[in-house]
């Protein structure tokens, strides 16, 4: 029963859309052009009392696409090394890693009852426009997530705590945040996740949404 009312409950807050934190690490920022070198993905789900949680990760290495450019201050910045042998054993390329995170996504989606998936992420519109991007390049006719609807935590994480860098948010949030982490999508989606969380849950105990529950029981009486 607890398990029933948690996926009515998701499949109410959002419009019936299923929040998923994506982040992106490329070869510069243009996404037409440069490559995608780490895609990480993590689906939310929801507890009996409304409260938003991460539930799984899913991070892959990415080859970059024939004729992708890559900028070398993107690699500074990232950290990312293309030659390192480790690196060149697990990287996929950009048809496998989406096929692979898109599989679990359709999965959650079904699971709460939802109808699509939102993309949640910091400075969303960023990794939104490479995911359409590589999606168009890959010809996959079943994207999962809205064409161009998303959440950004920059934007929430200046409304909620007066911050908008990622490692200032969660540390406002009180979410322990480690630089030397930081720029990995996978470190950077899960933090972004607990951020996201950390705030919707914050806005429900604050009265700012009402549960169905409790909407429901007050119709009763």
């Amino acid at each position: 029963m607890s398990e029933l009312i948690a996926r009515e409950l998701m499949a109410q807050r959002f419009r019936s859309f299923l929040p998923v934190v994506v982040d992106l690490e490329t070869g510069g920022f243009n996404p037409e052009k440069d490559a995608l070198l780490e895609i990480a993905a993590v689906t939310l789900t929801m507890d009996p009392e409304g409260n938003l949680l991460p539930d799984a990760t899913h991070a892959y290495h990415v080859k970059p696409f024939a004729g992708a450019n890559v900028e070398q201050s993107a690699l500074d910045f990232t950290g990312i090394r293309l030659d390192d042998p480790l690196r060149q054993q697990v990287a996929v390329s950009e048809a496998e890693a989406l096929g692979e995170i898109f599989r679990p996504v359709r999965k959650a989606i079904k699971a709460h009852g939802c109808t699509r998936a939102i993309l949640v992420g910091h400075n969303a519109a960023f990794d939104h426009g490479f995911l359409n991007a590589a999606v168009n390049r890959c010809d996959i006719k079943r994207n999962p997530f809205h064409p161009f609807s998303s959440f950004d935590t920059a934007s929430l994480g200046g409304l909620v705590y007066g911050q908008t860098v990622l490692a200032r948010a969660c540390r406002a949030a009180g979410i322990e945040f480690d630089n030397t982490s930081a720029h990995s999508a996978r470190y950077d989606t899960e933090r972004t996740a607990e951020l996201f969380c950390a705030m919707v849950n914050r806005y429900k105990d604050l009265g700012g949404w009402r549960l169905a529950q409790q909407e429901q029981g007050m119709e009763d009486d």
